[in-house]
Order: C-alpha cells, then structure tokens, then sequence
C-alpha cells in the first residue's frame, strides 16, 4: 500500500471530473469527517501515555509523589484497576483536548489547502501556514492544560497561574513544536542511512526528543515558579532543577516521542486511508 508521503507536495492531482466529484458539498463533508475521526483516533491512542508521563512530571517537581517513577505505577495501577477513574477525569480531558485540537488543526489546514488548489485530497503539506496553524493550536490549548495542571498537582491551595510562568511554558511549547515541524528536514541530510527506519522518521523522532534537554528547565522552573513563588532564591530553584532534571528529562522525551511521533504517524496513516477509500467512492 502507498505511503502517505508519497503524495505530498503537488505531484499528484485529480482529473478535472475528479476534482469536481471531490469538492461538492457532500464531498467536502466526508473529508472533514475523515479529518475528525483520524485525529480522535489519534488522539486516543497516545493520549493515556502522555497523561501518566504529564502528572508523574508534575506531582514529582511539587513534591507529591517522592519520584517520577511511584507516580507512573499509582496511574498505571489506576488504567488496570479502575479505568474509569482515569480516563473519566479532567487531567486526561485536557490532555484529550490539547492533542486533538493540534491534530485537527494540521488535518483541516491539510483539506483546506487541497480544496484551494485542487491537490489530491491525500496530500498532507508542511508549510508555513500550518506550522503557526499547529503551532498557535498546541500552545494555546497546551498552556490552558498546564495552567489547570498546575493546580490539580502543585502545592497548596489552587491560585492563578502568573504571566512569567505562562511565558515559560509558552517558550517550551515553542521549541518542541519548532523541532518537530522545522528542524527535521535540516537533520536529514546528517543522520546515516540504516536498514530499520527511514531517515526522515528518525530525524521526527529525534529533533523533538532531543529538544527537551533544552527546554525541560523551562518547564522545572516554571513549576518551581508556581509552587515555591517568590520564597525560593536562585540558589534553591537552580538545585531544584538540577535534582529533578535527569528524570523528568527522560520522562518527557517519553512523552514527545508518542506525541510527536507516533501520534503523528497515526494520525497521518488513518487520514490517508480515509481520505483514498472517499477518493475511490467519489
């Protein structure tokens, strides 16, 4: 069966009838659905993982929970024992929402963009209008997540979340979304052919995973920021960061590999085979 990267670009496009068949209302109708059920899909497939790796991060930096690890046996003890009370809480809601609203986004920026130009409707693009697209879509749902996050597991009594911390967590949002739609395709041309993974994989495997020794201090310090506020010094939030750096490092590159990774390649694999079984109907 073809790959979805065989039909990206504009190599590939309908006859004049095709496209024709493809863009009335009906049409665009099921591309839309093909779009929502791909993303949900996705999204449900990745989004326990990141749930379990986002509340180890958290109740570890508050001092909840004494390591990263007890926290991920508490979640995983809950999915086994009581699904219910995992996945019907808000934590998985928001995570739920976050990864959905970025997947959406980049599929219906993929349909718009072929509906504009008359493009195969399999065609999945990567430029600057779906980065921002994807970008503001993750950012914005992302920090509402982090906020709410903040104060379902930080220390003491729920408060509002400050400006400066937003900026952090809006930084380090930026920078693992840059390495993920940017960065890959300059990391190509380095990485050594093998006969396991293409290099192309490797590189949206890697950028992002690699990015987070950069920005998980971001994050630290934000979480320090909101439940230490102003008693810690610099002093104090630097060996902060420094104890909880090495595992919430690892912790979350787990967590950019599915999101980033595998969710994307699920999404991008479901939205294929929807959006050809449309085409051979129409």
């Amino acid at each position: 069966m073809s790959k979805p990267s065989e039909v990206h670009g504009n190599k590939h496009k309908p006859s004049i009838m095709s496209a024709q068949n493809l863009e009335g209302k009906h049409q665009i109708f099921l591309r839309v659905g093909a779009d929502l059920i791909s993303a949900g899909v996705a999204t449900l497939i990745v989004s326990p993982v990141i749930c379990l790796i986002d509340r180890s991060i958290m109740e570890n930096a508050s001092g909840r929970s004494s390591t990263v690890m007890e926290s991920v046996k508490t979640s995983l003890k809950t999915i086994l024992t009581k699904p219910h009370h995992f996945f019907g809480t808000k934590p998985f809601a928001l995570i739920y929402m976050t990864y959905f609203g970025t997947y959406i986004t980049a599929n219906l920026i993929d349909t718009s963009s072929s509906v504009r130009k008359g493009t195969n409707i399999k065609t999945v693009t990567a430029g600057t209008e779906k980065f921002l697209a994807t970008s503001t879509a993750n950012m914005s749902l992302g920090l509402i997540k982090d906020r709410n996050f903040a104060r379902m597991f930080g220390t003491g009594s729920p408060r509002p979340v400050p400006p400066p911390i937003f900026i952090l967590f809006a930084t380090r949002d930026a920078m693992t979304v840059g390495s993920s739609f940017n960065i890959p395709v300059h990391l190509v041309p380095y990485l050594p052919k093998n006969p396991f993974m293409e290099r192309n994989s490797m590189a949206q495997f890697l950028a992002p995973a690699a990015c987070q020794m950069l920005s998980t201090p971001l994050h630290l310090l934000g979480l320090d920021l909101y439940n230490r506020g102003e008693k810690a010094g610099f002093a104090r939030r630097w060996e902060a960061i420094k104890l909880n750096y090495f595992p919430s490092v690892v912790a979350r590159m787990c967590r950019v590999i599915p999101a980033f990774g595998f969710g994307g390649v699920a999404n991008s694999k479901i939205r294929y085979n929807l959006m050809a079984r449309i085409e051979e109907k129409a």
